[in-house]
């Protein structure tokens, strides 16, 4: 009876925004500890798209928390000068943004890690579109933080792949993505015809991160049909034998659109398979 009321307690602090101040700004958050937590358990940020909110509802990663033993902490986003929350991450329209989001979840990892006993060594980024376009930049930029990523849907901003180089300690990623996404699109934008600005293809983006990590083989594999209601086709590409036995991977929806895919996929289960591969 307790453990079910300790299980309760946890599963509704989940749910209740929290605060802490960074910079001198206030930020909110929701975080959901699994009732099993110990001490170094790993730790997953879940990012939201552009315009969206901090939400466990759409992504369902705290179900796979608690069956595995992890952590998942969704950050909010600020707004920009359209009025929209969202991660800065380069975007034109975001020029006269102040925010420095990279910085914002580097030390909000770092106190979520001191408050609750969590890993810093095991701590992981996943995120939806714009979520996904700032896991790019945290793997470019502060991999002494964020042991892998998990961009879902996002995309690979030119300014971010010119400027660039091969990071020294590059950590593996794990890219799912519709071929068919309008919003961030499969074969890249660098005309800027969307208005999100220049960004690469993803194969292009993926093959830079392979080449990073030195992976060495690529495996290609037809994933079996998740269930009934999946529509698309799904096509595995894992290159492997990377770095400290780094990998990173593609899934490839076939004539997907832009989403979280979890009709074609447990998502949230397979970033979290992905994520375990780099445990220490």
């Amino acid at each position: 009876m307790m453990a079910l009321f300790l299980f309760f307690c946890l599963s509704m602090k989940a749910e209740e925004k929290q605060t802490v101040k960074i910079n001198d700004i206030t930020r909110t958050y929701l975080l959901h500890l699994p009732a099993n937590l110990k001490k170094d358990t790993p730790l997953v940020f879940v990012l939201h798209g552009y315009g969206g909110t901090a939400s466990p509802k759409q992504y369902a990663m705290d179900e796979v928390g608690d069956q595995y033993g992890f952590a998942v902490c969704y950050p909010q986003g600020e707004k920009d000068g359209r009025g929209k929350t969202c991660w800065n991450v380069g975007y034109p329209f975001q020029e006269d943004m102040k925010i420095d989001d990279v910085d914002f979840l580097c030390k909000l990892a770092g106190y979520l890690q001191t408050k609750h006993g969590l890993s810093r060594e095991n701590t992981f980024c996943t995120g939806m579109s714009n979520g996904g376009e700032m896991c790019y930049v945290l793997a470019s930029q502060r991999p002494d933080v964020f042991s892998a990523v998990a961009p879902i849907a996002g995309l690979t901003m030119e300014w971010l792949y010119k400027s660039c180089p091969c990071p020294t300690n590059p950590v593996p990623v794990f890219e799912i993505h519709g071929t068919s996404d309008k919003t961030s699109e499969w074969n890249g934008d660098l005309k800027n015809e969307g208005g999100w600005g220049a960004y690469v293809s993803v194969p292009l983006a993926i093959h830079f991160w392979a080449a990073a990590n030195r992976c060495t083989e690529e495996i290609t594999d037809t994933l079996p049909k998740y269930n009934q209601e999946s529509d698309h086709l799904v096509i595995s590409h894992k290159f492997i034998h990377g770095i400290n036995g780094n990998e990173v991977w593609l899934y490839e929806i076939v004539d997907g659109g832009h989403s979280w895919a979890n009709t074609d996929l447990n998502t949230s289960e397979e970033i979290w398979k992905f994520f375990q591969k780099s445990l220490k």
